[in-house]
């Protein structure tokens, strides 16, 4: 099984003190304060609403003193030890510079926060079903809400809850993002891999959970939204002394659609112990026809049917890409737009076996 050791980390919220003091990492002082029983009766099991104010988040790798943030217990199919050092991870406020400079920042808010829930499945497409939800705060009104990309935005430009940082949002509630790692297989280390993304905002996201009955399997949607005005990737030696050239990809915005109501996403492990997710093709309709004209006035509900499958922009996913730029070239800008995953295998591999045919 991997093993994970402990890290050197700082965490400053001023909620959830007591799940983060549980993991040795310090942090702001926090009240809870007890319901009465008349307040009680009103909770409804609506869900948790999860806010995080002033957080801040680092890590950093501190080897002269054994304090090592890494994934061990893995085999490489040639038998070496496995280990995925993970040296730097930052969550913090804007204009962070890479994870130098390093401030709090507000994850969610009152009126709009993370959720984690138990959801009719009627009422979102799936029959019959409790349905576990973990979201991020959700889109807003174009009228109400702010532009997903600008560090500038203003109330009425966008449709995302998340606020930049501003004068009247000291913190904001866009966090700076950063991780470094690198993975050693046996004698072997790779280079170090940093990915930074700046103002990130990953409103509309969520993961939902059921089970299937008669294929006796998790079953899951997941929507990723990431918005960002620069993501940026490079490798470094383990030194720092040389970097490769960056890979800048500016106004970055991924909207993800994993799995539906036609097409649910499917988890599984096979019998060699690799995780498996499948997105299975799509189900038959019920028994009907199309009309020879291929019109809806013609046909039966199975047109519908095709018509919801073919023109949901909920089953779509884009990408988008303001600017890319490697070193000091410009690409320009690249665009993905409606593409439908109609089947998808996902099978994890023995990565450091083919690490170490490279």
């Amino acid at each position: 099984m991997p093993k994970f050791s402990r890290t050197t980390t700082t965490v400053a919220s001023s909620f959830l003190v007591g799940c983060l003091a549980a993991f040795g990492y310090q942090a702001a002082n926090a009240e809870l304060e007890s319901l009465t029983e008349t307040e009680l009766s009103e909770v409804d099991g609506a869900g948790i609403g999860v806010v995080l104010e002033d957080f801040k988040f680092a890590h950093g790798t501190d080897v002269e003193n054994g304090r090592i943030f890494k994934i061990g217990g893995l085999k490489s199919a040639d038998g070496r030890d496995v280990e995925v050092v993970v040296n730097k991870l930052y969550i913090a406020g804007a204009n962070s510079n890479y994870g130098e400079s390093l401030s709090p920042v507000n994850l969610g808010r009152l009126i709009n926060p993370y959720k984690i829930d138990v959801i009719d499945g009627n009422d979102i497409g799936i029959d019959d079903k409790a349905v576990l939800e973990f979201a991020a705060p959700a889109m807003m009104a174009a009228t109400e809400g702010f532009d997903c990309m600008s560090a500038s935005a203003v109330a009425g430009s966008g449709t995302c809850s998340s606020r930049p940082s501003s004068e009247s949002y000291e913190n904001g509630e866009r966090p700076d993002i950063g991780l470094q790692m690198n993975v050693a297989v046996g004698d072997d280390r790779s280079a170090n891999i940093n990915i930074h993304a700046k103002s990130a905002v990953i409103d509309g996201s969520y993961l939902r959970l059921w089970g299937d009955n008669e294929r006796r399997q998790m079953v899951g949607q997941f929507k990723l939204n990431f918005y960002t005005p620069e993501l940026s990737i490079n490798a470094c030696e383990q030194n720092g002394s040389t970097c490769g050239s960056r890979i800048l990809m500016q106004d970055f915005a991924l909207e993800l659609a994993l799995g539906n109501t036609l097409q649910p996403m499917f988890f599984d492990v096979d019998g060699t112990g690799n995780f498996v997710v499948e997105v299975a093709s799509i189900r038959k309709p019920q028994a009907g026809e199309i009309g020879a004209d291929g019109l809806q006035g013609s046909s039966t509900e199975t047109w519908d049917f095709y018509e919801d499958y073919y023109t949901n922009p909920d089953y779509r996913s884009n990408l988008t890409v303001g600017n890319l730029s490697v070193g000091d070239r410009d690409f320009g800008s690249s665009r993905i737009e409606g593409m439908l995953i109609q089947h998808l295998n996902i099978k994890t591999r023995d990565l450091a076996h083919e690490l170490s045919n490279l």
